[in-house]
Order: C-alpha cells, then sequence, then structure tokens
C-alpha cells in the first residue's frame, strides 16, 4: 500500500462500517459462524452514506435482517440487538430517547455520524436511567464518517440538506454573518471527519478572499486543537502507520466554484457525465423511465404509465469502471462488443448440448463427445457469469440507449463540440446566433448553457448591440434571461480579479461520421451524430492542483494561502516550508462539483506515476441543478 490515499477512501470508509455494524469489532471476512443477528436504525444521513458502498446482501452477510429509518413507525424487537447510525440532531435524541423508554430491543450501539456535543450525551443518559436501560446501553461512538464515498477517489458532503452547503447558499448576497458561520462549519465538520478517516493530518492551500479560504481557516483551527489534545487525539497511534510513506502528507487544495463557472455548465461527452447530465443520477444509482408499448393501447384508452427502473452503477460492475471515462461512441461500440461475444458464448452452449443430444451412428458426433463433455462441463459451470454477463449488457444497453436518445433529440454533440471551440479560443464554423435560433438543436436550456459558457469565455464582453440581439434570440427560444443577468454581474464584481479562466488550447477532433460498429444492424444506430475523439487539456481545477501539487511557480496560485495544522504556531503565510512535491492531493471546491472536473483530474493523473488524487465537493450538481441555483442568486449590485 503505497501511502494513506492508496487504501481508497472507500475502502477506508466500507471498513469503518463494517466494523460498527459489527459491534465496534474490527470485521474480520472469514471467520466461522453465524454472525449476530441485528437491526440498523439509521436516519436519511446514515442511509445515503451507507447505500454507495454496502449492498442489502453485504449488510446481509454481516447480520443486519432488518434496516430502518429511524423516525417511522417501528415494533418492538425485544431479544435483538439494534445499532443507531445518526446524526446528533435534536430530533433524532428525541427520538432515541424515545426508543429507550419504550424498550424496543435488547441492547443499543449508538453511533453517531459527527461528533455529539456534551449536553446531548447527557441528554441520552437520563432517559437511559429513567427508563431503567442503562445497561442495555452497550456502546456510544462518534464514527467521524459525515461524508459520503462515491468512487475510490470521489466524495460529497452530503445529500440530505445539500441546500444548506450550495452553491446559492454561500453565495446568495442576503446571507448574514451568521448563516455563513453555520454553512462554513458544516462544511468543516465534514472535511473533519474525512481526515479522521483518511487517518492523515493535510497541508492546507487555499485562495484568498473566497469561501475556500474561510473553509481552510476553520479547517486548519479544528484539527490544531485535536492535535493539541494528545490523548484524545483521533490522529495518533495506528491510523497514521498507513505504509512506507506515510511521513509524506497529503495535500489538500481548497477552490471556490466561482474560479469556473463554465465547466458545471458545458455539455460533456464521456459516459458517466452524460449519465449525469441527462438522466436521473444519484448516489450511483441511475432511474429511468421505460416507454411501454403505447401503440398498442387501443384508441381512447388511458395511455399506460411508464415503468421505472433502476440501475446502480457501481464498481463491481467491470464494464462501467472500464467505460465510464469514455467517450460516448466508444460505449456504445463496447457495450455492442459485449453482446455479440455474449451470443457467441450462448450459441456455443447450445451447439454443445444439441451435439450431446445426437444419436445414430454419426461418427463425427461419438468422436466429438469426449471432447464435448469436458467443454460443456466448463461451459455450464460458466452459465452464472454468464448470467451475470448478460445482467449488464441489458443494463448498459438500456442506459446508454436512454443517452442516445437525448443526444440525438437535443444534438447533444453539436453543443459539446462548438463549446470546446468557444472554450479553447478556436475558430468557429457556425455562427452563435444560428445554433441559438434553430428550432432542432437543444432545449431552450441547452442554448443557455452555450450562450453562458460563450460570455464567460470571452475575453471582451459582448457591445450592447451585440447582446441585445442574442437576448432577443434566446427570448424568443424560449429562455429566461436570469442565469445571464447573474453571470453578468459576477463577471463585472470578480472584474475577474484576473483574466478569465482559459481552457487550454486543444480541441476535439471530429472522426467525421461514426465509427464501423455504427451500421444498421448495431444496436445504437448512431447515424447523425459525431463521433468527437477527445484530446486531454486541463481544466481551471486541474490546472490549479498541477501547479501546486508540483510545487510550479505561477501567478494563478502563487499568492494561495498555506496552512499545515501540525505548526506549533500558526504562521500566515504562503511560502510553503515543504519543497518537494506532493505524492498525494485531494481537490476540494466549495460551491458544488461535477463529473466533468473529475474525468478531468482522473485522466490527468494518468500520466503520473504512484501519484494519487482525490476529488471531493460540497455537492454534486449537473447544468440543470447549477442553472436553478444560478437563476436565484442574483448579486446584489
Amino acid at each position: 500500500m503505497a501511502a494513506a490515499a492508496a487504501a481508497s477512501i472507500r475502502e477506508r470508509q466500507t471498513v469503518a462500517l463494517k466494523r460498527m455494524l459489527n459491534f465496534n469489532v474490527p470485521h474480520v471476512k472469514n471467520s466461522t459462524g453465524e454472525p449476530v443477528w441485528k437491526v440498523l436504525i439509521y436516519d436519511r444521513f446514515g442511509q445515503d452514506i451507507i447505500s454507495p458502498l454496502l449492498s442489502v446482501k453485504e449488510l446481509r452477510d454481516m447480520g443486519i435482517t432488518l434496516h430502518l429509518l429511524l423516525h417511522s413507525d417501528r415494533d418492538p424487537i425485544p431479544d435483538v440487538p439494534a445499532v443507531y447510525f445518526v446524526m446528533p440532531t435534536e430530533e433524532n435524541i428525541d427520538r432515541m430517547c424515545q426508543d429507550l423508554r419504550n424498550q424496543l430491543y435488547e441492547s443499543y450501539y449508538l453511533n453517531f455520524i459527527s461528533a455529539i456535543s456534551r449536553s446531548k450525551l447527557e441528554d441520552i443518559a437520563n432517559a437511559a436511567l429513567a427508563a431503567s436501560a442503562v445497561t442495555q446501553v452497550a456502546k456510544v461512538f462518534d464514527q467521524y464518517l459525515n461524508f459520503i464515498t462515491l468512487e475510490d477517489d470521489m466524495f460529497v458532503l452530503c445529500n440530505q440538506n445539500k441546500e444548506l452547503v450550495s452553491y446559492r447558499a454561500i453565495n446568495r448576497p442576503d446571507i448574514t454573518d451568521t448563516e455563513m458561520e453555520t454553512v462554513m462549519d458544516t462544511i468543516v465538520d465534514s472535511l473533519f471527519c474525512f481526515f479522521v478517516t483518511l487517518g492523515a493530518v493535510p497541508i492546507i492551500r487555499c485562495s484568498r478572499g473566497t469561501a475556500a479560504e474561510m473553509v481552510a481557516v476553520k479547517l486548519d483551527k479544528k484539527l490544531r486543537e485535536n492535535l493539541r489534545d494528545a490523548r484524545n487525539s483521533l490522529f495518533t497511534g495506528d491510523t497514521l502507520g498507513a505504509g512506507q510513506f506515510s511521513f509524506q502528507r497529503p495535500l489538500l487544495v481548497l477552490v471556490d466554484r466561482n474560479i469556473d463557472l463554465a465547466t458545471p455548465l458545458h455539455h460533456t461527452w464521456t459516459y458517466q457525465a452524460l449519465v449525469h447530465d441527462v438522466l436521473d443520477f444519484h448516489l450511483n444509482r441511475v432511474n429511468l423511465e421505460e416507454s411501454s408499448g403505447v401503440e398498442n393501447s387501443p384508441a381512447g384508452a388511458r395511455p399506460k404509465r411508464k415503468n421505472k427502473k433502476s440501475y446502480d452503477l457501481t464498481p463491481v460492475d467491470k464494464f462501467w469502471q472500464k467505460h465510464k471515462g469514455s467517450p460516448f461512441p466508444e460505449v456504445a461500440e463496447s457495450v455492442q462488443q459485449e453482446l455479440e461475444s455474449y451470443r457467441a458464448q450462448e450459441d456455443e452452449v447450445k451447439r454443445l448440448k444439441s451435439i450431446m443430444g445426437l444419436e445414430g451412428e454419426d461418427e463425427g458426433a461419438i468422436s466429438m463427445l469426449s471432447d464435448n463433455t469436458a467443454k460443456l462441463t466448463s461451459a455450464v459451470s460458466s452459465l452464472p457469469e454468464l448470467l451475470e454477463k448478460k445482467r449488464l449488457i441489458d443494463l448498459h444497453t438500456n442506459v446508454a440507449t436512454a443517452v442516445l436518445e437525448h443526444i440525438k433529440a437535443r444534438k447533444l454533440d453539436v453543443y459539446f463540440e462548438y463549446e470546446e471551440k468557444i472554450m479553447s479560443k478556436t475558430t468557429l464554423d457556425k455562427s452563435l446566433l444560428d445554433i441559438i435560433s434553430d428550432p432542432d438543436a437543444g432545449t431552450p436550456e441547452d442554448k443557455m448553457r452555450l450562450f453562458l459558457i460563450y460570455y464567460i469565455s470571452a475575453q471582451q464582453a459582448p457591445s450592447e448591440a451585440d447582446l441585445e440581439q442574442y437576448k432577443k434570440a434566446l427570448t424568443d427560444a424560449g429562455c429566461n434571461l436570469n442565469p445571464l443577468q447573474y453571470i453578468k454581474q459576477w463577471k463585472a464584481f470578480a472584474k475577474m480579479a484576473s483574466a478569465p479562466a482559459s481552457y487550454g488550447n486543444t480541441t476535439t477532433k471530429p472522426m467525421g461520421l461514426l465509427s464501423r460498429v455504427m451500421n444498421t444492424g448495431s444496436q445504437f444506430v448512431m447515424e447523425g451524430v459525431k463521433n468527437l475523439v477527445l484530446k486531454q487539456q486541463n481544466l481551471p481545477v486541474t490546472r490549479i492542483l498541477d501547479n501546486l501539487m508540483e510545487m510550479k511557480s505561477n501567478p494563478e496560485t502563487d499568492d494561495y494561502r498555506y496552512f499545515d495544522p501540525k505548526m506549533l504556531r500558526g504562521n500566515d503565510s504562503s511560502v510553503p516550508r515543504n519543497k518537494n512535491p506532493f505524492q498525494e492531493a485531494i481537490v476540494f471546491v466549495v460551491g458544488g462539483g461535477n463529473y466533468i472536473e473529475y474525468q478531468n483530474l482522473v485522466d490527468y493523473i494518468k500520466g503520473k506515476q504512484g501519484k494519487h488524487i482525490l476529488y471531493g465537493c460540497s455537492e454534486l450538481f449537473n447544468a440543470t441543478q447549477f442553472i436553478k441555483q444560478v437563476k436565484c442568486t442574483l448579486l446584489v449590485s
């Protein structure tokens, strides 16, 4: 294990959850004997943390027979222990005290997602005393697991109450100091939990004069206070023995969403980011509406309800792991190839069976029997594998088909290519007005996204006359102009404090019409969709990370503040003491992130041997959700 992050954050959080479900004793995988049967009681926060990491089957293997929400109606199960996993909120504590009074379970293992305050702990103690249940409260633990891991190298802070830490919450003009403190404390609490789980104290860098700086100051203070109390520090002992390189600490780069507002609006071309952009994709689960056969319903009959289907896109799914970062046409091609190889295997099993069943004196059949018995045995033993393969092919056929429908209906390939050209300052072969005015190209929101990217990326703002012309075209296309209003004010406000973020100068290469597999016999008829090949270019967040991780001098990052919570006296300087490049870094976006940025970092680090990056954000949004927030965040002029 190379270093702290090499045991991925997903692995660490999963181990912590399994230990908790095992009554806070390390879970041994191959221990013999039945697990102790128990119930799991969680709130919505706990549910969101567990669901991307542990399947229902894994919970059952851990002895969890029932998992119930804390605030649901629950019947007493007096001879079973209960493991609680909840946030230490007022209403949760009240409900737990009520459970104690009602003698619902045999014993209680109380696990708090974040640290519980002393006064709330006393409330539980008093309730246990009053209910004569003191002996039944077996353990009380602070778990420090207040964040959600979605990938080996990606996490978000929260899903419940995410509007509390949203882009809008941080940037709304009428926010009071007290409200801002609450937002910052919420973010810092989760980041603190993240580093406790990672078992490492980071060196922190952040931009000045932003929400990211407020987070950095508070996080530095919280880590420092914890390290000062040697007896109760969460960073001593075995957590740091994470391999031979644990002396090298990770770098935490805190950036503010406002440094780059174009990327969250960008139409994308990779599989995972497209699924998030156009489908209902949430905590690694995608929900699809399957259109039911409308054609065969008799005239005048009520249209049939659409079936909803959910699919989990998890690391167990090898196809997803391999292709989530691939350009979409490649994904379509791979699904097709998988399907063909599956059919070939299936045909082989059928062929063998028919040969085995042949009677008569057919010499060929008899001589092949001994050969084929072995083949058939191996074919039959691979059936479960074959069925699993079939399930994954069906899943990705359905998901990719749903994505393809959006690409075709909205001409998303055209938008993607056009925006890439705008962001990389390449000459455009079609005027912006033409696309905005084309009734067949995309939704009003697609047009708005395109125009905002143009507006954000322009070195020179369009003249008033041009702007009026664009506004008229956007209004005619059915767009709401509020987001433009906000971006206009944001741009003037920032007077960009510097020049607009640049997005590299390479661009996508169209490959003409789609490659050989996209013939009409294919599952995916992608005629008319361009096959665009991505060229690697670093987005602003990746560039900032690269400067700081490699210790490069660059005007963009030279004045970033530097915090080392392990230094006795907090020295406010931007002069790093460490002169060596970092092996590990966590980049965290205050104000929300997206899969486009995540994928860009993943592609960047591929070329760096032995280095690890984690991407985190206060919330994960797609362009639709971001525009919604921007609409309601007009700055006070």
